[in-house]
């Protein structure tokens, strides 16, 4: 029961960051200029990676017969509110929103990494896992390409 308890606890994580991720990417969609729609598809994109991800981590958890979190984690709140401050200097500059971006992704990538490193996973939850832990790693360096590529 214990590691049902603990692999619960972690995949409830990973929903929580998949949050975090939902709402800072709403949030850089709000920042961004009309003429800068290929990153407003860009972070759809995103947005629905992640709710693609919450749907199957929330699978997993009712395997186990486990409540399902809700919310987002307090250090994503942290980290929009920090969005808001650098947009409000910064404006709706593209280089900024997509170094927030970068940002967001490297916080999910830590999260997976956490997750994997734990001991408690079924094989079927480590291999889900895995499986977003590599599209997150595609994400991340796309958008640390794009920011890179800004003046």
């Amino acid at each position: 029961m214990a590691i049902n308890e603990n692999q619960a606890r972690l995949l409830n994580d990973l929903i929580l960051i998949n949050n975090d991720r939902v709402v800072g990417y709403q949030k850089a969609m709000e920042e961004l200029k009309d003429e800068d729609s290929d990153l407003k598809l860009l972070f759809q994109e995103k947005v629905n990676q992640s709710n693609e991800f919450k749907s199957e981590l929330t699978q997993k958890i009712m395997e186990t017969g486990h409540k399902v979190e809700t919310g987002t984690t307090n250090a994503g709140k942290i980290y929009r509110v920090w969005m808001d401050v650098k947009a409000f200097f910064g404006g709706s500059d593209r280089k900024i929103i997509l170094d927030n971006c970068e940002d967001g992704e490297d916080a999910a990538l830590a999260a997976y990494n956490d997750a994997l490193t734990s001991e408690g996973l079924s094989t079927a939850a480590r291999s889900l896992i895995t499986k977003h832990h590599a599209a997150l790693k595609i994400s991340h360096d796309r958008i640390k390409a794009l920011r890179d590529a800004e003046k």
